[in-house]
């Protein structure tokens, strides 16, 4: 797998969105990815969280990295996490 580097912009959401650089990782290498448009990907993969996130909560937190593959490397463009 081509290294996976995380853009500023994702990088800045690291703490407002709950993920980390690990799972990102782990979701681009083990789940399968959708085509988006502008030759965009995205993929996703539930993690057992059984945390409280902003006062609630949640079993789950689901991370989605919306990436693009370049020659080298996949540079990740943003990351929305979910939580349930």
């Amino acid at each position: 797998m081509k290294p996976i580097r995380l853009s500023s912009h994702a990088e800045n959401y690291i703490s407002k969105r709950g993920f980390s650089i690990a799972e990102v990782i782990e979701t681009i290498s083990s789940s399968e990815w959708q085509q988006l448009e502008n030759n965009r990907l995205e993929c996703k993969k539930d993690f057992v969280y059984n945390e409280q996130w902003n006062n609630r909560f949640y079993k789950i937190k689901q991370v989605r990295p919306v990436f693009v593959e370049e020659e080298n490397e996949i540079v990740v463009i943003t990351v929305y996490t979910y939580y349930f």
